[in-house]
């Protein structure tokens, strides 16, 4: 019986309960040592029935072992590896020393087969992960789960982590349901007392009662003991005491099972053998209540706190004898990865011997694509180095490890302490790039300027070429910052020192100042000879984020069509690989380009996908750039609300573009409502601002407002500079929105009717409708009603299909007024319409011929959630079965 917790157990019953019910279910536990987590694990694990039940618990001690928690959950059934989709299948093998390489070096790999094997394991039947002291599993598997947690949605899994409060590492699992256990309140305290203590004198019962506070664990360990102190030490002294009171092979053989992650017996006796102990010595710590045998065979300690005292008071050299006795036990077995571990807990000082293992172990882990474990594992290298310069090299190995596992924090701090020990300034500029590159992607672009600058110039005589990218980073950087002062000086240093692209340096300050629309200086048509110069330079580079960058480099010359090729053979590369950390770039410029097309259901589609992914990647940057194509779409649809939520970090954080992109969605809200006073003054200031980047885009929006405000010479102004940016561009769709801005100013038939023929020819048909509304506005004015209607209606079909409710209230005001009488809005058969995003993406996938499991492996989904997905479209759509769907038009 668990006193006092009855919030606790309806919450556990009912994650069951839905679990049962065919739906998965997460919760975090949260508490100070003691106070019931893994009692309330227990109750899970025996209200789970027929469930199959993985369990796993968070040793400190191996916290630093990468994918060493992942290992003990999922160890009974690796045997299913081979049946996850192939790319997922090698990034597991890869992260559980299993052979196999890692994707693109993506991590996130891990996490989607992990959610892959759990689907498969609940097909057989429902599925119940219980994680024990989650904040000392290690930092790789910790991912991999949440990531797993917080994608499954139509599975029977439960997943349940258990985290300490104080004493420990952080836990960080946001956007999971949590629950906090606090103390037990004095009523069930005593009964509990009273249940276990019995005989206890009146006295003592008040002391343990007031004491334990409420903790469950002191108010069962403390009765008959003396001593002072808080509870959580209380408690482990206790477990400290029991352990002494052990004969001398049983303390052993517990030392050896809290010092090792795994819990093998096999491991475990082969190691008792050179330590002094053996498996008959598991009895007396049984029947003590320290260690307990696992229903799979695995030995563990009864409690976490029972490893933390084992292992904090047993003596210095038995502690080391332990590690070495295991380390040799993991080598007799062939598992390398555990046997320098240990290895390098056996010792307490530098040992060139014992990094030498480590560092080769690092480079198996290498050619198997576990950065994580590469980096942790030349990090304990460098510590037990003897010499400065092996201790600095194997520092920048786990460095470049480190970021190539998507940790860049980590990676920054490895690199900053790597740069002490290095006597070579080249070896020391390869670091500051990690640094440098890290501290741009996450948005610290000056701090990246200045770095790339200092370094580039630091190497320039002794590597140019290192030296010229460095430079060419750098001015990205202070582009990126808009931070043009400091653009003009590192072009001119890179130009100086005749680094070997120095002309791409001087192309990359044509493009920005050919960026600042409406400013003095600003040469419109060198800005893009020097893009297009950038392209070219760029035409052999096969990095993918660089890919990703030409991409938006197209859209800056409105090539909308070539952005889009880029964009959609680099999302099928990506989901082909299984590189979901990179995907969400690509879906970055995709859904821009679907949006500049007219495809807004692909572009809520993509961006919508992307935005999950990147918050699911901790991809920052990324994810508010998508949340400004959403809101872009929801100013389009007149959903206030939306729009301005989705725009309200991009403005804040004011990072180029997407605080213009932001400003941009607010603005066109603002001119479909009619508030052109506030569209002009938002636009006003975007293409007055410091940060330029997308403000070309918004200049015809700017030329409507300022008209409607009266402000004609504003209008006038941004007018002239787009159309001289569409002479420029020679883009068709971009020649049609000029040719209506001028329109504006000098009404006639002649540009209106250019531009509605520049716009059959590609782009986007919200602007043609947009065009066609304007001319039907003119023409009505001048009071040809029926020329009016022939424009409007046309304009008033796209805006009803494009859900633009204030842009469609324009069009109906403006055709009762040119006579026409107007029924409700019509109802369209739209079925893509009909169905979510994520819903749209499975229907098309299946009906393309693609299976369940083959649709998941393509959108990072369980082929169970798949299902779901195909289950709720179905009468949605009308049909029964998947062989209707190719029949369907879903465009």
């Amino acid at each position: 019986m668990l006193h006092g917790r009855d919030r606790e157990l309806a919450a556990i019953d009912g994650l069951l309960g839905r679990v049962r019910a065919g739906r998965s279910g997460t919760l975090v536990l949260r508490g100070e040592a003691g106070i019931g987590k893994s009692a309330l694990l227990d109750h899970a694990t025996e209200a789970a029935g027929d469930m199959r039940v993985l369990r796993g618990t968070g040793v400190e001690y191996e916290s630093a072992m990468p994918y060493a928690g992942l290992h003990l959950l999922l160890g009974r059934h690796l045997d299913r590896v081979g049946g996850l989709p192939d790319a997922q299948a090698q990034a597991l093998r890869a992260a559980l020393n299993m052979g196999g390489r890692l994707g693109e070096g993506d991590r996130f790999l891990v996490g989607l087969a992990v959610l892959t094997l759990l689907s498969d394991l609940a097909e057989e039947r429902p599925l119940l992960c219980l994680v024990d002291d989650a904040h000392w599993v290690d930092g790789p598997s910790a991912e991999a789960l949440l990531f797993a947690a917080r994608r499954l949605d139509a599975e029977p899994v439960a997943i349940v982590f258990a985290s300490r409060d104080a004493d420990a590492p952080e836990f960080a699992a946001p956007g999971l349901p949590e629950l906090r256990l606090r103390g037990l309140d004095r009523d069930a305290a005593a009964g509990l007392l009273a249940e276990r203590a019995t005989g206890l004198p009146r006295h003592r019962r008040e002391e343990v009662l007031s004491a334990a506070m409420g903790n469950p664990l002191a108010l069962l360990e403390l009765p008959g003991r003396g001593g002072h102190g808080p509870a959580y030490e209380r408690i482990r002294r206790s477990f400290a005491e029991r352990i002494a009171a052990l004969p001398e092979p049983a303390r052993r053989l517990v030392l050896l099972v809290a010092a090792d992650d795994l819990g093998d017996a096999g491991v475990v006796v082969r190691a008792a053998r050179r330590f002094g102990a053996s498996i008959d010595d598991l009895e007396p710590a049984e029947r003590e209540g320290v260690l307990r045998t696992t229903a799979d065979g695995r030995l563990e300690v009864r409690h976490p706190l029972i490893r933390t005292a084992a292992i904090g008071d047993a003596p210095l050299n038995v502690r080391l004898a332990a590690h070495e006795a295991l380390a040799e036990a993991y080598l007799e077995r062939g598992d390398e990865c555990h046997h320098a571990w240990h290895l390098a807990r056996s010792v307490t000082g530098p040992d060139e011997h014992v990094a030498a293992v480590l560092e080769k172990t690092a480079e198996t882990e290498r050619n198997a694509g576990g950065n994580a474990s590469v980096a942790a594992m030349y990090e304990g290298a460098a510590a037990l180095s003897p010499d400065q310069a092996e201790r600095g090299r194997r520092l920048a190995a786990a460095a470049r490890a480190s970021a190539d596992a998507g940790l860049p924090g980590r990676a920054i701090e490895l690199a900053a302490r790597a740069e002490a020990d290095l006597p070579d300034p080249i070896a020391r500029a390869e670091l500051t790039l990690i640094r440098a590159t890290l501290a741009d992607e996450q948005d610290r672009t000056r701090d990246a300027h200045r770095l790339f600058a200092e370094t580039a110039a630091s190497v320039a005589a002794l590597d140019p070429l290192t030296s010229g990218y460095l430079y060419f980073q750098a001015a990205s950087a202070a582009a990126n910052a808009a931070d043009f002062a400091a653009l003009d000086g590192i072009v001119a240093e890179g130009t100086r020192l005749g680094v070997p692209n120095a002309s791409h340096l001087r192309a990359l300050r044509r493009v920005f100042a050919g960026q600042n629309p409406l400013a003095d200086g600003g040469d419109l048509a060198e800005g893009i000879a020097g893009l297009r110069e950038l392209m070219d330079g760029m035409s052999l580079c096969y990095a993918p984020r660089d890919r990703v960058r030409v991409g938006m480099w197209h859209l800056m010359i409105g090539d909308v069509r070539g952005a889009a090729e880029a964009a959609a053979a680099l999302e099928r590369r990506f989901r082909d690989q299984g590189a979901i950390g990179l995907l969400a770039s690509a879906l970055m410029l995709r859904s821009r380009t679907d949006l500049l097309l007219g495809r807004h259901r692909e572009a809520l589609t993509g961006a919508t996908e992307g935005a999950r992914i990147a918050a699911d990647t901790g991809q920052h940057r990324i994810r508010v750039y998508l949340d400004t194509v959403l809101a872009q779409l929801a100013a389009i649809e007149g959903d206030e609300e939306r729009c301005t939520e989705l725009t309200e970090e991009a403005l804040a954080r004011a990072v180029p573009p997407s605080n213009v992109h932001a400003a941009a969605a607010r603005s066109l809200l603002d001119l479909g409502l009619g508030r052109y006073e506030a569209a002009l003054e938002r636009l006003a200031d975007v293409v007055a601002g410091p940060n330029r980047q997308g403000a070309i885009a918004a200049l015809p929006d700017l030329v409507e407002a300022a008209l409607r405000a009266g402000a004609p010479e504003r209008a006038r102004e941004a007018a002239d500079w787009f159309g001289g940016w569409a002479a420029q561009v020679g883009q068709p769709w971009v020649q049609a929105i000029a040719l209506r801005c001028a329109a504006l100013l000098a009404p006639g038939d002649a540009p209106f009717s250019r531009a509605l023929e520049l716009h059959r020819e590609g782009g986007s048909a919200f602007e043609q409708a947009r065009t066609e509304l304007l001319y039907g506005e003119w023409l009505r004015r001048s009071r040809r009603r029926n020329d009016a209607r022939a424009r409007l209606r046309p304009a008033l079909e796209t805006f009803e299909r494009l859900g633009a409710v204030p842009w469609a209230e324009r069009v109906r005001t403006e055709l009762r007024a040119a006579g026409e009488s107007l029924a409700d809005g019509q109802e369209r058969d739209d079925l893509a319409a009909r169905l979510t995003p994520q819903e749209l993406q499975v229907v098309r996938l299946a009906a393309g011929g693609l299976s369940n499991r083959e649709i998941g492996a393509q959108l990072f989904l369980s082929p169970r959630t798949v299902g779901y997905h195909l289950y709720n479209a179905y009468p949605k759509l009308g049909v029964a079965a998947r062989a209707e769907l190719a029949r369907l038009d879903l465009s």
